[in-house]
C-alpha cells in the first residue's frame, strides 16, 4: 500500500476523512522550520501560519522548541559561522571574508556589551524647563523683596 501524499507534500494519514480529526504528526521538517523561524524572530501565531497548525497545536507540538526561542539565533549565528569556517578551510575565498565579517560582526557585539555594562553608573540629572524656570522665579523673588526691603529702608529715614 503507498502512501498518499497531499498537495504540500505531507503523508495523508490513514482514516482520514473518517470521523474525528486524527492527532497532528510533527514532521522534522516541521521541527527545523519552527527553529529557523523562532531564530528569526517570528511571534508563535505567524509561524503557527507558516507550518499550517493553530497557535495551540503549536504551543502543544513544539513546546522545547518555543523554550528555547531566545538560544535559537544563536545557534543560527554559531551554525553560520560553522558553515563558513568549513568553506573557508576548504579554500573558498569568499567564504574566507564572510568568516571575518562574522567574527568582526561578533567582536563588536562583544564590545557593545561590556561598554553597555560599564554604564552602570547613572547620567547627571539635568534640570528641566520648569525645575530652571523656577529657580530663577525664586531668585527674582529673593532680589524683588531685597529691593522692597531697601526702599522701605530708604523711605523710613525721610
Amino acid at each position: 500500500m503507498e502512501p498518499n501524499f497531499d498537495l504540500f507534500g505531507h503523508p495523508v494519514r490513514e482514516g482520514f476523512g473518517a470521523r474525528g480529526r486524527p492527532p497532528f504528526e510533527p514532521t522534522e521538517k516541521d521541527r527545523n522550520k519552527v527553529k529557523l523561524l523562532l531564530a528569526l524572530g517570528w511571534a508563535n501565531p505567524r509561524v503557527a501560519n507558516a507550518i499550517g497548525v493553530s497557535p495551540a497545536t503549536l504551543k502543544r507540538y513544539f513546546r522545547a522548541e518555543l523554550k528555547a526561542r531566545d538560544a535559537m539565533r544563536d545557534r543560527l549565528d554559531a551554525r553560520r559561522v560553522e558553515i563558513a569556517m568549513e568553506q573557508a578551510n576548504a579554500g573558498n575565498i569568499t567564504a574566507l571574508r564572510e568568516l571575518g565579517a562574522l567574527i568582526d560582526r561578533s567582536d563588536r557585539m562583544e564590545i557593545e556589551r561590556k561598554l553597555g555594562a560599564n554604564r552602570s553608573e547613572p547620567a547627571p540629572d539635568r534640570p528641566g524647563k520648569k525645575a530652571i524656570d523656577e529657580k530663577r522665579a525664586l531668585a527674582a523673588d529673593a532680589d524683588l523683596m531685597a529691593e522692597l526691603e531697601s526702599e522701605a529702608a530708604n523711605n523710613a529715614r525721610h
